[in-house]
């Protein structure tokens, strides 16, 4: 039995024929648009994401097997709220927010890749992620979060692998977003605003600094002179 690879990075159930595609996959014989339609079945929940894919083909029969990457937990939550970063300073400064239902949206994502034994165990890998990129969870600091879903206060939620937010919940999360997002920016530009303004100010301390002992050595010299002529 002879198998061969086909590596492909797509965007999440959007999958196309590319040419690249074509030269790999078009020697082999098989269904190459059959092939598209599993993959982008199996990638739809990364939609807006790209993801890697490998295709293993079995030469002698046709038949094959897809194998769907995950991007790092942290970029899907980014993804999430549309950020480049996370916080530098996560204890102190919060980039991001999360509901529970997109905690669990991006756990159900990474449970096939992750070593959990079931979505809760994901669920606490995704909460431990936002401790480290300073994301807050339904308002409250993920360490929080940490400790109720321990308490096994997200049960319901976890256990229906409920996603979806009512319109009324949704409104609420967008408004904390775009809130914490922007006092992200601000503070981000104060501080660097505040660095360019200190590194400035060094030359001219330095030069403020030089000015008193360039006179005091030329004091000096005056002083030797007034001696040498006495």
């Amino acid at each position: 039995m002879s198998k061969e690879t086909i590596d492909m990075i797509v965007e999440g159930g959007k999958a196309s024929m590319t040419p690249q595609l074509g030269q790999k996959a078009g020697p082999l014989g098989i269904n190459i648009q059959e092939i598209l339609n599993d993959v982008n079945k199996k990638t739809d929940a990364f939609k807006g994401i790209k993801v890697p894919v490998k295709v293993y083909v079995d030469t002698s029969n046709k038949s094959y097997e897809i194998e769907v990457g995950s991007p790092p937990t942290s970029e899907l939550i980014k993804k999430e709220n549309e950020l480049e970063k996370g916080s530098g300073t996560p204890n102190a400064l919060k980039a991001g927010y999360l509901s529970i239902e997109q905690v669990i949206k991006i756990a159900k994502m990474k449970k096939d890749s992750l070593l959990v034994y079931d979505l809760k165990g994901a669920v606490k890998n995704v909460v431990g992620s936002c401790v480290s990129i300073g994301i807050l969870i339904e308002g409250k600091d993920p360490k929080e979060i940490m400790k109720m879903i321990n308490d096994n206060e997200f049960d319901d939620f976890i256990k229906n692998e409920k996603t979806e937010m009512d319109s009324e919940k949704k409104k609420l999360v967008d408004k904390e977003v775009k809130r914490l997002k922007d006092n992200y920016k601000k503070v981000m530009k104060e501080t660097a605003e505040k660095k360019a303004a200190e590194a400035a100010a060094v030359p001219a301390t330095t030069e403020a600094s030089v000015a008193p002992t360039t006179a005091k050595k030329e004091e000096k010299k005056d002083n030797k002179k007034d001696v040498k002529k006495r």
